[in-house]
């Protein structure tokens, strides 16, 4: 029951005090107390009775509030009886505390109140039980299979008012009843729930994003290659479970209502393995041509099987004029983690491949992604499209052959929406990294764009984070060549020409680190750097000078300029 049904109720006589905006708090059962910590009898919902012996002046109510409060309890109600009324720093401490505060007139026992409360929770208990066996039968009769997760999803919302959006890991949504997710919302609830996993907490996990409550349930995956749960790493599937986000808090429900719900992610998994299924097509056909190129076949014989290939991945639109490869890797740094990163990596690639602006499961079906033990390979498409603004025919009116352009993919771009929940699903021991290559025009191209992937995903793996990416663009300057220096190489270089630099920073505060590199940015420029730094030219001057000094270079010289630059590169 909520507590605003306390106050339809005339003959328990209750008056509120404080409060009126929590009152659509549910309320799980009654206790009545006068002690002063009553922590360890509280669970959380109960409305709390109290006739305040336990107050013997104002400094024993903020901590007597403060405790209710942490404990999650849903309101509580004062007797007039012991005091005549209920004390002013009672209703003060409850307002900072945002607990609904109730008066309990003198004339009403607090026996009345519980068995009121009591009967009115258990009524609806014993109601909600009977509709949930009603609905989990409906729900097993519909299925996904007569209509996708769509089905299950309205049901929900129609049966229990709950709304509800089924979420890839990067928080895609890929199935809703009603208003879509914002895409802001649906990566931050995925990536609470990936952090939650990692964990080890079990589902659901809650979450609070622009004052709304979610709560989130895993949609395991339970097709033919998965692992029972008990054996299984969370990492193996971390990074490609989808999830159920529920608009509403399961704290307070009761136990079937929460094994609805799990019901619900064990239909929606079994439509996750029949799409997979069907998606076994296009991995297989894209692990046929990667093999050709891998193994050096001739280009016809590469050529003939994009042939096959193209109206699979291109319904409709006959062959694809460029192709792009992308690679990406997930690695486990932990010790004693043996678990190969080429699945996790397929299905993140899988994902990722996906242009966010696009809702439903079936987005991908143009995306074909292989995976060997350690990395995943994706061979992407490039459709030709008219120029933006245009009809696809050209100014005279044929549209035979409009100006077409191709629509490539960028390293950077295709992590924006997706780094910070994958983030959270790394945790401190993963990382994803992902090479992407240029467009090529035909198949004798596609061993070339495969190496240039594999070259900038280890340009990736050279740089800090849990998630990074570099594209071909980068393999044509000193990029390509500093993740290749060894490590002992790159430590005793930058040492030689920065340690020194750094001890008189810590020592004077003089910033001269800060100063090469802006200097170095201005390519060598007095003036633009001093406005920079908003330093005088003449401060500049001495500062450079001091760093010539400290390392005995000449900031002058070319030679000198590009060894500051790589060795600020490579610290």
């Amino acid at each position: 029951m909520r507590l605003r049904a306390l106050l339809d109720t005339e003959v328990m006589g209750l008056r509120l005090l404080g409060g009126e905006d929590e009152l659509d708090r549910s309320v799980r059962g009654v206790m009545t107390t006068d002690l002063r910590d009553p922590s360890r009898y509280l669970s959380g919902g109960e409305l709390v009775l109290t006739g305040l012996a336990w107050r013997r002046d104002a400094s024993d109510t903020e901590p007597f509030v403060r405790i209710l409060a942490n404990a999650g309890v849903a309101g509580l109600a004062a007797g007039e009886a012991e005091l005549g009324a209920v004390p002013d720093d009672l209703v003060e401490a409850c307002l900072r505390h945002r607990l609904p505060l109730f008066a309990v007139d003198e004339t009403v026992a607090f026996a009345t109140i519980t068995e009121h409360v009591v009967r009115q929770v258990s009524g609806e208990r014993a109601g909600d039980l009977a509709a949930v066996v009603d609905r989990h039968r409906r729900l097993m009769t519909s299925g996904p299979a007569g209509g996708g997760p769509e089905v299950v999803l309205d049901l929900l919302t129609s049966d229990l008012d709950l709304r509800a959006w089924v979420l890839s890991p990067t928080g895609r949504q890929i199935a809703g009843a009603g208003e879509p997710l914002l895409p802001r919302v649906g990566a931050e609830l995925a990536g609470r729930h990936l952090a939650a996993t990692r964990t080890g907490r079990p589902g659901p996990h809650r979450a609070e994003v622009d004052g709304t409550a979610y709560s989130l349930f895993p949609i395991r995956n339970t097709g033919r290659g998965a692992l029972p749960a008990p054996s299984r790493d969370v990492r193996e599937s971390v990074l490609s479970d989808w999830l159920l986000a529920v608009a509403a808090d399961s704290g307070d429900w009761p136990a079937a209502r929460l094994d609805l719900l799990q019901g619900v992610t064990q239909l929606i998994a079994v439509e996750r393995d029949r799409r997979d299924a069907a998606r076994a097509v296009r991995r297989r056909l894209a692990q046929e041509v990667l093999e050709l190129v891998q193994t050096g076949a001739a280009p016809a014989e590469i050529a003939a099987r994009l042939r096959v290939a193209a109206p699979v991945l291109l319904p409709g639109l006959g062959t694809a004029p460029h192709w792009q490869v992308v690679v990406a890797r997930v690695e486990w740094s932990a010790e004693g983690t043996d678990l190969p990163g080429g699945q996790a990596a397929q299905a993140l690639l899988e994902e990722i491949l996906v242009d966010p602006a696009v809702t439903g499961p079936d987005s991908a079906d143009r995306i074909a992604v292989a995976h060997t033990g350690e990395e995943a390979i994706a061979l992407v498409p490039l459709t030709a499209l008219p120029p933006a603004g245009t009809d696809g025919s050209d100014a005279s009116g044929d549209s035979e052959a409009p100006e077409r352009h191709d629509t490539a993919l960028h390293a950077d771009a295709l992590l924006d929406t997706v780094r910070a929940p994958l983030s959270a699903g790394l945790a401190d021991d993963g990382r994803l990294t992902l090479g992407v290559s240029a467009a090529v025009h035909s198949a004798e191209g596609l061993r070339g764009a495969l190496e240039e992937a594999r070259h900038a995903r280890r340009v990736a793996a050279a740089r800090p984070g849990p998630v990074c990416a570099a594209g071909h663009h980068e393999l044509a300057s000193h990029v390509l060549l500093l993740p290749f220096v060894p490590d002992d190489v790159r430590r005793a270089f930058t040492a030689r020409l920065l340690d020194p630099l750094r001890d008189y920073d810590r020592r004077h505060r003089a910033e001269l680190i800060e100063t090469l590199e802006a200097f170095l940015d201005c390519d060598g420029s007095w003036t633009r750097c001093a406005a920079r730094l908003h330093l005088h030219v003449n401060t500049l001057r001495y500062r450079v000078g001091r760093i010539e000094q400290l390392t005995g270079r000449d900031l002058s010289r070319l030679e000198d300029k590009l060894d500051f630059f790589l060795a600020l590169r490579m610290s």
